[in-house]
């Protein structure tokens, strides 16, 4: 069972920058999952996917929102996997999952078996 632990959240001002880490352990991530991904979920709003990588080729993709101003990637000899958030606005806010799949490509919250607690970011305007 893979187990997955977010960290690097926090409060920050407008067109600022923060790096999130997702740390995976407990099982062979790279021969179990194939998909990493992060999403991020507001008060009051549903999950939304932010950004995934495949752990065997490093494709990556994004939602719209993130195109441009976030980047994600991997790190497999250590099982960690970044979200780099440039230029972040107040409708950044919420709290940040990292989740593991089999599957590829997918940008579905329900194709992901693994999740992480969460960290908060906070954008301040």
């Amino acid at each position: 069972q893979v187990q997955l632990v977010e960290s690097g959240g926090g409060l920050v001002q407008a067109g600022g920058s923060l790096r999130l880490s997702c740390a995976a352990s407990g099982g062979t991530v790279t021969f179990s999952m194939n998909t990493m991904g992060w999403f991020r979920q507001a008060p009051r709003k549903e999950r939304e996917f932010v950004a995934g990588i495949n752990w065997n080729n490093n494709k990556t993709y994004y939602s719209d929102s993130a195109k441009g101003r976030f980047t994600i990637s991997r790190d497999n000899p250590q099982n960690m996997v970044y979200l780099q958030m440039n230029s972040l606005k107040p409708e950044d806010t919420a709290v940040y999952y990292c989740a593991a799949t089999r599957l590829t490509d997918a940008t579905n919250r329900y194709a992901y078996s693994n999740w992480g607690q969460g960290t908060q970011v906070t954008v301040s305007s």
